[in-house]
């Protein structure tokens, strides 16, 4: 069985772990209601729809 001769340095091991450890940008769609950015398959934060349908109810605070 093949064993390696030298210890990996830290730079090499961090270089590669460094495209797996990214944080990717969150995905985001269209409320068809109010058109605001959502996550899909939430309710929407700004109108409360969900599927058509009013789930949360939103509050006017000043």
């Amino acid at each position: 069985m093949a064993v390696p001769k030298k210890r990996k340095s830290q730079a090499k091991t961090r270089s590669r772990r460094a495209n797996h450890d990214k944080t990717a940008a969150p995905n985001l769609q269209r409320c068809p209601q109010c058109y605001a950015a959502k996550q899909p398959h939430r309710a929407c934060m700004e109108c409360g729809y969900y599927r058509d349908e009013q789930v949360v109810e939103k509050w006017d605070v000043l």
